[in-house]
């Protein structure tokens, strides 16, 4: 299926590791351009490593940010644009809000995990969509928790910036369809990372149990019987940001192995 990604300039946030580098790595099969970005230098550079084994080497920019940061956010997409020319897609993979089992929540903890999780998203969004808007055309992709869509009481400061992201996503969508602009968001649910063990480790505290036995009793729920590999959820990213998309906006959706099987 010809997605015409070709050449295309792809902005990946959270772009070293985990799903925002399966990301990059699926894109960059499709011809595309990428601009990683990540506040960890070690791990750009371990990134881009990676991906000039297997990809040209003038195909990949990277730049570092905290992007809690919204100037930071701003440098860093005018030093992608600087590298590639316009941004044709953006996709947020950046961010993670700590996983705190609730008997343990401050007030701090609640304004950190927007911090981490939403602003670090809004700080990119709001620059590049304006661009995209100027130009009149471009699309956006969202990888949002589906934490922000079920409720957890290890994560609930986490789901909270994950369910403001959501209605961010839905009504940037219907503000911007007119101006040539599509924004979806993606909710995955267990998917192999690292990021899976710290999760697991605050449940495991909650429940006086394992980190392996919390583990082993979530994969148990999961219809599909297994968690997702980061490369199943950047499919799906590629396919909402090319062109045979062209009509998806507005939406979230999840990706879970049916572990939440609700109409939405």
């Amino acid at each position: 299926m010809e997605l015409n990604l070709r050449d295309k300039h792809i902005l990946i946030t959270g772009g070293s590791k985990g799903i925002g580098l399966a990301c990059a790595h699926a894109f960059l099969e499709e011809g595309a351009r990428v601009s990683l970005v990540s506040r960890d230098m070690r791990n750009l550079e371990a990134a881009r490593a990676l991906l000039q084994a297997l990809f040209s080497p003038q195909s990949i920019h990277t730049v570092a940010a905290n992007l809690r940061d919204a100037q930071a956010a701003l440098s860093a997409l005018d030093s992608a644009q600087a590298a590639f020319g316009p941004v044709d897609v953006l996709v947020n993979s950046a961010g993670a809000a700590k996983r705190t089992p609730a008997p343990e929540l401050t007030v701090e903890a609640w304004a950190d995990a927007m911090q981490a999780k939403y602003f670090t998203y809004i700080n990119m969004i709001t620059p590049a969509i304006q661009r995209m808007a100027a130009r009149g055309q471009g699309a956006v992709v969202n990888v949002v928790g589906s934490g922000g869509k079920v409720a957890s009481p290890i994560h609930l400061p986490g789901g909270a910036a994950n369910a403001a992201l959501m209605l961010a996503s839905a009504g940037l969508a219907a503000a911007y369809a007119g101006q040539g602009i599509r924004v979806n968001a993606i909710n995955p649910g267990l998917t192999l990372t690292d990021r899976l063990h710290e999760g697991f480790a605050a449940d495991a505290r909650l429940k006086g149990i394992s980190a392996d036995e919390v583990m082993t009793q979530a994969v148990a729920r999961i219809p599909l019987g297994r968690m997702a590999e980061p490369a199943e959820i950047a499919n799906a990213v590629v396919f909402l940001a090319s062109s045979k998309a062209s009509y998806i906006t507005g939406i979230c959706m999840s990706m879970d192995g049916a572990l939440h099987p609700v109409v939405v």
